[in-house]
């Protein structure tokens, strides 16, 4: 493929931002415009025809821009808007040439936006930074991973070696990275899972024993009720917008918590129904709820005492007490816990009124299949955990777990986050994976707790990481505390980057770095044995096959296999008691592995290649049963935080932009929100910026206030009146980034708390 000229940078003044009303819907002919025209006009119309139409169906690839799960009865055209731009921006014939890493410094990058630099095309040659210089240089793939293996020889301890993963990673690629990181001896691999879901992880794995979800997709159009909190899945996984749909069709009453209105919580407009085109579309939320940040679990606990005296005033009429007596423990004492609850402290804390509550708790009265769904709006407080503890709780009173439309429903982001902590991508897999992997493999692995994103960059600005490497992702913009995290990462010896595009982290290096080009999910993958498939895992638990249907941008890539291979032999060679050679040949040799070690992939290879894939082992759904230590679902008492804001201040939350994914920037729109040419604003209830005396539309610089007392400050944004809950503020992640404290996270997850930075707002005068 030609490389082309760099487009353009764009500028990202606050003052050159455009600001309309908020839409009142989602998708539409917009939607569809906005899929389709970039990617005809970015890579033409036979190359985003093929892929557009291969997206999520059942011999094509797994959309790359989130984990929503696949229905079996799959239309032509089963991707978003998201997923649309995604793929163009992975696919689109452009590429990096060679003369472009001598032309430019890493410091010049360094002045240039994320958007400008995912622009420059696709990586296709490995580079090489060497200590003392500041520019990367091509260097061959040999030469890259010889210099990895000797780096990572001459350290003192395996623990001063990182492996961070992005959930993009599919299993095969996870199972055998994780393989080489604790063959080296360490358990250090953080993941993206580390900064979203964590919280979920741990909750739900101290209440159920399992910290997936307990629903399928069909389970939606069951459901009588659908509790959507924390999230907004017209911009996040819109294809969601087409289940709650269904779900209202078929009677079922949804219920919005969220401290913003968000167009796709209001109405959608199907692309491909005739009323989503020339209609209204469907209304989704019932009842809206514009709850203060952090106020989540009171709202749960307010609703689950509601149930308790509903059952005191009818016994026996309420509760579901044959799940209950026979499958949970712990119902007294939080029937004790809750008798004590102080309304009025509810009130303060979710900022909600007391008629609110109650139709809330009389829709979950009067339906007996229960869905509460949730995203980062829960997972990303101070109190996460115990917030979604609270969750189940409501869920586990009248046995909403392991009944058909009913359950816990975690949406995750990228696309195989799950799969990737499935296949042992964590810094604290249980010894009977480890035990696993010692039987098949014949080494032993080590038991110490590796690091997670937020101690891996304390590790690294307190020296103590020599070699750090990722496997995708853009871990220095994603994380909290953004200068922290610049200062750790060019406090390391080598930084070793597995990556499709140039962004910020590559440039955020110490002595020495590497990137490491690989095949995109849109592109085939040819090994010795012929064409591969590689398999994820979505937010169901449903594994299916993956498989890339153009040919590579370039012949000198690989794929992120052979570049766990590669590095594996330059360590050990071929003669240890792990065919690394082997797995790069056929990636059917990987899957018989992962078939040893991790329960529910029985027969993996014959069951991936079955229509629908396969659905892993779930006890909690499947069976009602619960592998807790005690064999019961626990209902637990939490006390519950109420985050206090001083006079003057606000609680502040990160968000994506509708044109972005993660990290990554299409463009400086929202048009949902009514943003238009710029990221750099924050979203402020209209009648906190009159008591602020804060104009709508001024130039502000914000500060976040923390128990260390560090003055944080991103400077000139501006101030847009919008409905937000009061005393509640919201900014575009990652521009918010460095407003979040390192040491500010969840007790007992460690995920970085950002839904929950108390601020104060400064006037620009300069």
């Amino acid at each position: 493929m030609a490389a082309k000229a760099p487009i353009q940078d764009i500028s990202d003044d606050a003052r050159d931002a455009e600001v309309g009303p908020p839409k009142e819907w989602a998708a539409g002919v917009p939607g569809v415009l906005h899929s389709m025209v970039p990617g005809i006009r970015e890579m033409g119309v036979r190359r985003a025809l093929t892929l557009l139409t291969d997206m999520n169906q059942k011999d094509g690839f797994d959309c790359m821009s989130c984990a929503w799960a696949d229905p079996d009865h799959r239309k032509t055209f089963e991707f978003c808007e998201n997923g649309a731009k995604a793929v163009t921006w992975e696919a689109a014939p452009v590429t990096i040439p060679t003369a472009f890493w001598a032309q430019n410094s890493i410091s010049s990058l360094l002045t240039k936006s994320e958007y400008w630099l995912g622009m420059q095309g696709r990586l296709v040659e490995p580079v090489y930074k060497p200590q003392g210089e500041d520019n990367y240089r091509p260097i061959s793939w040999d030469e890259a991973f010889t210099l990895i293996a000797d780096r990572l020889k001459a350290m003192d301890s395996p623990d001063e070696a990182t492996f961070y993963t992005s959930g993009r990673t599919a299993n095969e690629t996870a199972f055998i990275y994780q393989l080489m990181a604790r063959t080296l001896g360490t358990n250090n691999l953080p993941d993206c899972s580390n900064m979203c879901h964590e919280s979920t992880g741990t909750a739900l794995g101290e209440v159920i024993g399992i910290g997936k979800s307990t629903i399928s997709y069909d389970d939606f159009g069951k459901a009588d009720l659908i509790i959507v909190m924390g999230q907004n899945p017209g911009t996040n996984h819109p294809r969601m917008l087409t289940a709650l749909e269904e779900a209202k069709d078929n009677g079922a009453k949804i219920v919005a918590v969220n401290t913003l209105h968000e167009a796709g919580l209001t109405r959608y407009k199907n692309p491909q129904r005739v009323r989503g085109i020339i209609g209204r579309g469907t209304g989704l939320a019932d009842q809206y709820l514009l709850i203060r940040s952090g106020g989540d679990g009171w709202l749960m606990k307010a609703v689950s005492k509601k149930v308790l005296e509903a059952e005191d005033a009818a016994p026996g009429t309420v509760l579901d007490h044959a799940f209950l007596d026979e499958h949970c423990q712990g119902l007294e004492e939080f029937r004790e816990h809750v008798r004590t609850l102080d309304e009025d402290r509810v009130l303060q804390a979710t900022g909600l009124s007391q008629a609110e509550i109650d139709e809330l708790a009389d829709r979950y009265l009067n339906s007996e299949r229960v869905i509460i769904t949730w995203a980062m709006g829960l997972t990303q407080h101070r109190d996460a955990v115990k917030i979604l503890k609270e969750v189940m709780n409501l869920l586990l009173l009248r046995g909403n777990i392991g009944k058909p439309g009913a359950g816990a429903s975690p949406i995750r982001g990228h696309s195989n986050v799950q799969g990737d902590r499935t296949m042992g991508i964590w810094e604290q897999m249980p010894e009977s994976f480890l035990a696993a992997l010692d039987r098949e493999f014949g080494i032993t692995v080590p038991r110490e707790h590796g690091y997670d994103v937020v101690k891996s960059v304390q590790a690294m600005r307190e020296g103590r990481t020599r070699v750090w490497m990722a496997m995708g992702g853009n871990m220095v913009a994603a994380v909290s505390d953004t200068h922290a995290a610049e200062e750790g990462f060019r406090n390391v010896g080598l930084n070793v980057q597995v990556s499709t595009k140039l962004n910020r982290n590559h440039l955020t290096v110490g002595d020495e770095a590497i990137i490491l080009p690989v095949l995109g999910r849109t592109e085939i993958d040819r090994q010795e044995a012929g064409e591969q498939s590689l398999s994820v895992e979505d937010s169901v638990c449903a594994i299916h096959a993956t498989r890339g249907k153009v040919e590579p941008i370039s012949d000198q890539l690989k794929s992120e296999v052979s570049v766990v291979v590669g590095i594996a032999r330059a360590l050990w060679g071929d003669d240890g008691p792990i065919d690394w050679a082997g797995f790069e040949k056929d990636y059917d040799r990987i899957r018989e592995h992962i078939e040893h070690v991790v329960p529910g992939f029985d027969d993996f290879n014959a069951r991936l290649r079955e229509e629908h894939g396969f659905i892993l082992p779930h006890g909690p759904r499947d069976s009602r049963t619960f592998p807790t230590a005690t064999g019961k679902a626990m209902v637990t008492v939490n006390e519950l935080e109420y985050l206090e804001c001083p006079p003057g201040r606000l609680l502040l939350q990160s968000m994506r932009a509708h044109d972005q994914f993660n990290t990554t920037i299409y463009g400086l729109d929202d048009r949902y929100r009514g943003i238009r040419k710029s990221r750099r604003v924050i979203f402020v209830n209209p009648d906190d910026l009159r008591e602020l005396g804060i104009a709508d539309g001024q130039i502000v610089d914000v500060h976040s206030e923390y128990e260390d007392g560090v003055d944080r400050v991103v400077h000139e944004f501006k101030a847009v009146s919008y409905p937000t809950s009061r005393g509640c503020a919201a900014t575009y992640f990652p521009e918010g980034n460095p407003l979040v404290p390192l040491g500010l996270t969840a007790f007992g997850s460690n995920t970085p708390a950002s839904k929950g930075v108390v601020v104060r707002l400064e006037p620009v005068t300069r």
